[in-house]
């Protein structure tokens, strides 16, 4: 019997489904799981074996076999960890494998079968919406997983808890979407005196949607004006606010499920690589151009950036996107942002 449940892979605000299939097979006891996964993934057999050791269960002395398929689509992170553990209940028979048909599974594992949460999950919860499943999460992240709208959210503490749930003997209660932060100013124009002419500059870049460089002295406050650009901007709309979230989920900054209607406001440093800026590294995460995606970039001291950074951000500001191209995949974030800049 194989046993199978359905996850997701992370290709940048993507969300594309996977299928964990178990089974098991007479022969000498191994656990192997296939399908392209990375380290995290194959180490999930000792953190699975545990989880099931902790709530009284053994593995049975067979041959286990976990394939991710598509086999082609490279598997990177911990999430992978829940719907291996499920599809290898399900495969011995402790729980019904058609009742985890409906549901969209991810979630990380600890070695006394507690949940933890992973980046990602309301990509996850958005795709099980479209394909009219549930979603299956760590208690964590049952906040940020509510905001996906008529998606049901079961958000487990831990695999006892999970499997109770499933077999009727204890329901648990469905979350709540988080809190909407209301956006805090930090800084206002009328802080400035003086400087007119560039207080008014600021004004028709927030109005027109313009990029803005501004030259001067050290110290006539140029830093102050940018960082005073968020608090003209107007509040992000729903629709806007959601978006920048799902960027938050992805880099794993989206604490407590909480969503925010503040304009974003990131102020890199100029020693920051072309990969923290743009996105990238072994697993491909978004860069600062795109964590300020719908707000504002701030490049202090511009002319202190490498050459070759400040090359790499021409085609997202001419785009309003950011392509990470690598050997297996291509990962796309948004990137419509207005950058600050100025120069002594």
């Amino acid at each position: 019997m194989v046993a199978t449940v359905s996850t997701v892979a992370y290709l940048g605000l993507e969300a594309r489904g996977v299928e964990v299939q178990c089974q098991l097979v007479p022969g000498l006891p191994n656990f192997i799981v296939v399908g392209l996964p990375d380290k995290a993934v194959a180490e999930s057999r000792e953190r699975v074996r545990n989880a099931i050791a902790a709530i009284g269960l053994s593995l049975p002395p067979k041959r286990i076999t976990v394939n991710l398929s598509p086999a082609d689509l490279p598997k990177e992170g911990s999430h992978y960890d829940l719907p291996i553990a499920l599809a290898l209940l399900g495969a011995m028979g402790v729980i019904d494998a058609e009742t985890l048909s409906g549901y969209v599974v991810v979630g990380e594992l600890g070695l006394d079968g507690r949940t933890a949460p992973s980046p990602g999950v309301l990509l996850a919860a958005l795709h099980a919406g479209e394909q009219d499943m549930g979603l299956v999460c760590p208690v964590a992240q049952g906040a940020e997983a509510a905001w996906a709208g008529q998606v049901e959210v079961v958000a487990a503490p831990d695999l006892l808890s999970l499997l109770n749930h499933f077999k009727g003997t204890s329901a648990l209660s469905p979350p709540q979407p988080g809190a909407v932060d209301a956006p805090v100013r930090t800084a206002d124009l009328k802080q400035v005196k003086g400087q007119e002419t560039a207080k008014r500059a600021i004004e028709i870049a927030a109005a027109g949607g313009h990029n803005l460089l501004m030259v001067g002295p050290p110290g006539a406050g140029k830093s102050l004006m940018a960082s005073c650009l968020p608090g003209i901007l107007p509040e992000l709309t729903p629709g806007e606010a959601l978006e920048t979230s799902m960027v938050a989920s992805v880099a794993g900054t989206l604490e407590g499920g909480r969503i925010s209607r503040a304009r974003p406001f990131r102020t890199p440093h100029h020693s920051a690589s072309m990969a923290a800026l743009v996105g990238g590294g072994l697993r491909v995460r978004p860069g600062e151009v795109s964590m300020a995606h719908l707000g504002v970039l701030f490049l202090d001291e511009l002319p202190e950036f490498q050459r070759a950074v400040l090359d790499s951000l021409r085609q997202p500001l001419e785009t309003g996107e950011v392509t990470v191209a690598r050997a297996n995949a291509h990962v796309t974030f948004p990137a419509r942002v207005k950058c600050v800049t100025h120069v002594n």
